[in-house]
């Protein structure tokens, strides 16, 4: 399908496919669509005192994509008392070419974090890469279908394309092999709102909360494992 490099609303650039449509960051902001949904709601939720008493965070990103999310996550890492292990699945790797178009350090202020940002997108996939002395990242190339983690991780990013055009990502069926892949008290964050999404979260076992959504989106939804679930 034909794809093509475009500016978003704040100024950072993500990638669109035209066939659908459908792009792999928000139109309004690829940026702040990552802030407000993947790092405000999830890991600054996930690793306040509150929420969270261990030194270490596993993290599964569901749409690796072009890597937003986890060089935003890397960044935060830096001011937190945690060390991530990130692991970043993708059926359909982006192309080194795209990356190159992309803006996210300069859109960013990140001029000191861009050796990262490029260690990120150079690493090998399928083997696990220290990436700094605290962030160590896993990109695994597979059908979000096939994850067959049991019990791994504290914390979700679940930014699939929309259900608009990828309804089958947004099922029971994938939702309760996320629901597996957590530990108990684990959470999973989506920029979706969707009530069929919510309803495929509730039939699994989440405890599904609605939150105010980034800019563009009324709300998003936040999803946690109860912690008396064995798996």
């Amino acid at each position: 399908m034909k794809r093509q490099v475009i500016t978003t609303g704040d100024g950072s650039k993500t990638i669109q496919i035209q066939d659908w449509n459908e792009q792999y960051h928000s139109i309004h902001g690829a940026i702040q669509e990552a802030n407000h949904v993947f790092i405000k709601h999830g890991l600054l939720y996930k690793t306040t005192s509150q929420h969270n008493n261990s030194e270490k965070i596993s993290l599964l990103e569901i749409g690796f994509g072009t890597g937003l999310n986890a060089f935003i996550t890397l960044m935060q890492q830096s001011h937190l008392p945690v060390v991530i292990d990130y692991v970043g699945v993708e059926a359909y790797p982006v192309k080194q070419e795209e990356i190159a178009l992309l803006n996210y350090t300069e859109q960013l202020n990140a001029a000191d974090f861009e050796l990262y940002y490029n260690k990120m997108h150079a690493c090998s996939w399928e083997e696990s890469h220290q990436i700094t002395n605290d962030f160590t990242l896993t990109k695994q190339q597979k059908f979000f279908k096939d994850i067959q983690d049991v019990s791994q991780y504290d914390l979700i990013y679940f930014d699939a394309f929309g259900a608009r055009v990828q309804p089958e990502l947004w099922t029971s069926s994938i939702f309760q092999i996320m629901y597996t892949a957590l530990k108990p008290e684990g959470v999973l964050v989506t920029y979706s709102a969707k009530g069929s999404v919510r309803r495929a979260m509730q039939e699994v076992g989440f405890t599904v909360e609605r939150l105010p959504g980034p800019p563009g989106k009324r709300e998003m939804l936040r999803a946690t494992k109860c912690s008396s679930s064995s798996i």
